[in-house]
């Protein structure tokens, strides 16, 4: 019994290895043509048209499928074959037929509609396309990562207390004891500083934020890496640039039809700008005519118009802002020694959003303990994170960056929730 094969397979075979093929998929559309039909079947690796001349029963749409058949050249056909069908066994068929034609390139349908019905609406080619897109971004930075000597590490997502500290932390009950989800991988990423030197996780975080907006999710995938040894936190800003253009350089080599049926537009990365905090604030309101309302931070209607700016005047999608005050930044962040209402830090922002954050760790005992005093926390609730301190450190720092966000940008979506496959917002916790 010979296998199932895959589209990348068949396109290897020979003109007489066609002859006799077996695939199996899931029948994503039928277009009757009265003799014969031609069914498209759904795989992993896209869409694959076959033809069936009726001589037996249709299946129904969503059935499951195996075929075997010839396969031979087609160009009018996706991916330039197709499949005369000589055999058919159904697997299983549909109780129901989805209530939308899925076929279409775009399903319109509200965003509260398209969630209810969110593992139909995921068969349909553009949705099934920005999470290819997606994967292969996160392949290609865990690619970048691992080339440039990071270790991947996975941390707990149950912790004793919050890394970003405030109010937005889902608490727990943990048998018998307090504990909540993680806001970041942060305290891990640090301790691991020392044993590593450099180290990374992609996985889920999770924030209590009372936000309903089109650009926040409860639960989301943050791109986490920490260096060691670092000079400066410019070195982060390298780093991260360079895995930036390394994932779009991957795009443009191995999803180029995915890419232009989206009609994504990928930015061109030389180097990326960058302006201290107090600096691009000042441009904004300077060129906008805009009242400077919020000193310690930037407001989403600013991030728009610094991104509006740099695209306008620098011909960049990216923009990297440095230096925010202590006043709204963690206790772990390194204050600037030239000023120390300022830290080192930045954001980076992706066509006026911002996606990252990052910057340098304090990584002396006695000045990370001072500045939790200062902030007004109590450094022995924090004993096992200052072990780092205490037991020695290097000169360190690292970002987050938010998934969702970067594909919201990069696809040009109008809510995040077309970028997760499965959103948790403040509403939804289904499916």
């Amino acid at each position: 019994m010979y296998k199932c094969l895959e589209i990348s397979d068949i396109l290897l075979l020979k003109d007489d290895e066609r002859e006799n093929i077996k695939v199996h998929g899931m029948v994503h559309n039928i277009r009757d043509m009265g003799d014969f039909a031609f069914i498209v079947l759904r795989k992993s690796e896209g869409f694959l048209q076959c033809v069936y001349d009726k001589m037996n029963k249709l299946p129904l749409k969503e059935s499951a499928v195996i075929i075997e058949g010839k396969a031979y050249k087609e160009e009018r056909a996706v991916n330039g074959i197709e499949i005369k069908i000589n055999k058919m066994t159904v697997l299983s068929s549909p109780k129901e037929e989805i209530p939308f034609n899925i076929s279409k390139l775009n399903i319109n349908m509200a965003i509260e509609n398209e969630m209810t019905v969110r593992p139909a609406v995921l068969r349909n080619e553009t949705k099934r396309n920005i999470f290819k897109i997606e994967a292969c971004i996160v392949k290609a930075f865990r690619e970048y990562l691992y080339k440039n000597k990071f270790t991947e590490i996975f941390t707990p997502k149950i912790t004793s207390s919050g890394a970003e500290g405030g109010a937005n932390i889902f608490k727990l009950e943990y048998f018998g004891k307090k504990a909540c989800l993680a806001q970041s991988p942060q305290f891990y990423k640090q301790t691991l500083i020392p044993v590593y030197e450099r180290v990374f996780e992609i996985g889920p975080v999770f924030r209590a934020e009372k936000h309903n907006t089109t650009r926040h999710l409860n639960e989301y995938i943050s791109v986490d890496f920490e260096m060691g040894f670092i000079n400066s936190f410019y070195d982060i800003i390298n780093m991260e640039t360079e895995m930036i253009k390394s994932a779009f350089d991957y795009l443009n080599e191995n999803c180029f039809d995915i890419i232009k049926k989206l009609n994504i537009k990928i930015p061109k990365i030389d180097s990326i700008p960058t302006v201290k905090f107090r600096e691009a604030k000042e441009m904004v309101a300077k060129k906008y005519s805009r009242k400077i309302k919020e000193p310690y931070d930037l407001e989403p209607e600013e991030e728009k118009l610094i991104g509006e700016l740099f695209i306008e005047e620098y011909g960049s999608d990216f923009v990297f802002i440095t230096h925010y005050p202590s006043k709204k930044r963690p206790f772990y962040a390194m204050d600037d020694p030239e000023d120390n209402r300022y830290t080192l830090t930045f954001d980076l922002l992706f066509r006026g959003m911002e996606v990252t954050t990052g910057g340098q760790r304090i990584h002396d005992y006695d000045t990370q303990v001072e500045k939790m005093k200062r902030k007004f926390l109590q450094p022995e609730e924090f004993e096992s994170y200052l072990m780092l301190h205490k037991y020695g450190a290097p000169p360190h720092g690292g970002l987050g960056l938010g998934l969702e966000r970067f594909m919201l940008k990069l696809i040009d979506a109008a809510n995040i929730r077309q970028t997760s496959m499965f959103p948790r917002d403040t509403t939804r916790l289904v499916p």
